[in-house]
């Protein structure tokens, strides 16, 4: 079976902030956790196909090699139902309260641990995202002091994407014993950095080689010589590199990028980093990514506010479609694109760094389900181009295998 995936997702998100005081939840906080029925209901009425999707990991791995299934069993359950493909989002910017943050050492063996036990408890799943945004979580959590640990260092992003890249590639291994075919959509930020000045194009050159680390250590790739000096100085090791160059599990990776109008950035003299809006566009960057890694291609998130007018959203969402028939017709293989989420968010306006439960108008729905114009639009796109994109194309269809039916594959007893 091969289709165009047509997705949205339901954040299952869980930084902590304040030094640990204060956890981050996006399914409770945007009701999802009561209203999940409905949410799967609205998926189904959109026509996607397709649904980025997790248990937040907080909640579920509540100890070393012990799991709460009860609510993944619950929506999963219900998922299955619908005949929705999930697109399993396993670990969304946060770690449980017992393992402290992505500095601690023993987070890589521990979340695949959890990523295998996921695997043989929902054996039907065969698309992942195990790690999500690994490059963003390093930089929000080790970097800038937003989230988790808080640190403000190069050692402190270093460490943490070490260790997010290690879990990533662990839980791929371990997913792939239980499910060979399993497949795996690297959701990541596609950015790009402007020079505002030639006094800062070196600086400018340095971002623009630091965007891909997250990547090149997932797939295998060896950094440039500044890259490697850079990880080198601030915590990797030889021995934790060579992990990372052996690795060979590209021909189960699809390249999922997120774009957002806040992706593109001016770097100024005084080190400020400021959106630049689109101005190269997904289209273009896109195929940077693309001919870097040679993999196949889905535009894992985007979105915009609903604005004054009510059409800033659906004219976004026009464009971004655009960008991805472009690229599908200069020969990119895209496999399938994603509106995120399918309601608002809330606190996305303070990048989640404070929680005010305050909503941000990006849905399909509003936080009281109803749909806005750009859900509207978005049903309207699938249905015109569902039943065309696969025949026109085979490099925008993704095999996938039906799910297992026999009582074998029934979830073990908890």
């Amino acid at each position: 079976m091969t289709h165009f995936l047509f997705a949205t997702g339901i954040e299952n998100s869980a930084p902590t902030l304040q030094g640990g005081r204060v956890r981050v939840d996006q399914m409770r906080d945007c009701g999802h956790d009561e209203h999940y029925e409905l949410d799967f209901d609205l998926a189904v009425e959109l026509g996607v196909n397709a649904l980025r999707y997790g248990p937040p990991l907080h909640r579920s791995f509540v100890g070393p090699g012990r799991y709460d299934w009860s609510f993944a069993d619950a929506t999963f359950r219900a998922l299955r139902r619908r005949g929705l493909t999930v697109i399993a989002d396993l670990c969304h910017f946060g770690v449980p309260d017992w393992i402290g943050s992505f500095q601690n050492p023993d987070f890589p063996e521990l979340f695949a641990g959890y990523a295998g036990a996921f695997a043989r408890r929902y054996p039907w799943v065969q698309l992942y995202t195990p790690v999500n945004e690994m490059y963003i979580c390093a930089l929000f959590s080790g970097k800038y002091g937003w989230w988790n640990e808080g640190l403000t260092t190069d050692r402190g992003f270093v460490t943490a994407l070490k260790h997010l890249v290690r879990a990533n590639v662990l839980a791929m291994r371990t997913i792939l014993e239980v499910r060979p075919d399993a497949l795996f959509m690297q959701s990541e930020s596609t950015e790009h950095f402007h020079a505002r000045v030639p006094e800062v194009l070196a600086q400018e050159a340095f971002l623009n080689e630091l965007r891909f680390l997250s990547l090149d250590l997932n797939y295998g790739r060896d950094v440039s010589a500044s890259m490697l000096e850079y990880l080198l100085d601030h915590g990797l090791t030889r021995q934790e590199y060579a992990f990372f160059r052996a690795q060979r599990l590209t021909p189960h990776c699809v390249m999922g990028n997120d774009y957002y109008v806040t992706n593109e950035h001016c770097v100024f003299p005084d080190g400020r980093l400021e959106p630049s809006g689109d101005m190269f566009g997904y289209a273009l960057i896109t195929r940077e990514y693309h001919r870097r890694y040679r993999l196949p291609v889905m535009h894992t998130e985007t979105n915009a506010p609903q604005g004054r007018r009510g059409t800033e959203a659906a004219d976004w969402l026009t464009k971004q479609w655009a960008n991805v028939l472009k690229i599908r017709n200069d020969g990119v293989p895209v496999v399938g694109f994603t509106w995120y989420s399918l309601t608002d968010q809330v606190d996305w306006d303070t990048a989640l760094r404070e929680r005010n439960l305050r909503p941000y108008p990006v849905g399909l729905y509003d936080l009281d389900r109803r749909i806005r114009p750009v859900g509207t639009a978005y049903r309207e796109l699938i249905t015109a181009w569902r039943d065309v994109l696969p025949a026109q194309s085979v490099a925008l269809t993704l095999p996938l295998t039906p799910a297992p039916t026999n009582p074998s594959c029934s979830p073990p007893p908890r």
